[in-house]
């Protein structure tokens, strides 16, 4: 039973974590680790100033979700490796609209999870790689009102800009993008890739409506 609580919760905070500390550029003195820690502290303060007009203006979290956090993740792998064999199966046109709509969904996602636990205490792990590292995993833990902390790993990767982005993230255990494939596998294996899309395009837009 408390298990089953546990994992209730985690389901509103699965990605909650992910949108608390991406919000600035990259700095080429700074590690990931920094990233985390001093933009954390920068989208905490925002948040805690807009709850007032977030009340008036529900569209407004979104609107700070889609620009300050998105553009730090690529969309587009986690896409790929979302829909796996599918992907490489898929239509140029498929695959664009996937992503869009894979985008709005985590938006949705995000967005709730934040505004409703955007004061959870959040305690930052030492970083284990090495300097040169290309790929590293930014290790967190939440911290709950009651009960163990949740850990949340989130795995970035540096491009060739130079740039830090996420591409998967892994919440006691989970993995997110693990996660969504078996889900949307079984769908496509139902009617198709398509399919899929149509009804992705369908519970975002009346989700923005409701």
């Amino acid at each position: 039973m408390k298990r089953m609580m546990f994992w209730r919760r985690v389901g509103r905070m699965v990605l909650l974590s992910m949108l608390l500390w991406l919000p600035l550029p990259l700095m080429a003195a700074q590690s990931p680790q920094e990233l985390v820690i001093e933009t954390t502290d920068r989208i905490i303060k925002a948040l805690k100033a807009e709850q007032e007009e977030i009340k008036k203006n529900p569209a407004r979290l979104y609107e700070i979700v889609d620009k300050i956090v998105l553009p730090h993740f690529d969309f587009r792998r986690m896409s790929s490796w979302v829909l796996g064999k599918h992907w490489r199966k898929a239509s140029p046109a498929e695959r664009e609209q996937f992503v869009k709509e894979f985008r709005a969904l985590l938006v949705r996602t995000y967005a709730a999870a934040l505004n409703d636990n955007y004061d959870q205490k959040i305690d930052f792990l030492p970083l284990r790689a090495k300097k040169d590292a290309t790929e590293v995993t930014v290790r967190t833990e939440v911290q709950l009102e009651s009960g163990f902390p949740i850990p949340i790993n989130y795995r970035m990767y540096r491009t060739e800009k130079g740039e830090w982005l996420v591409f998967d993230v892994n919440i006691d255990g989970v993995s997110l993008v693990t996660n969504y494939r078996s889900s949307f596998s079984k769908e496509i294996r139902k009617g198709g890739l398509p399919k899929l899309i149509a009804r992705l395009t369908e519970r975002n837009q009346r989700a923005m409506h409701d």
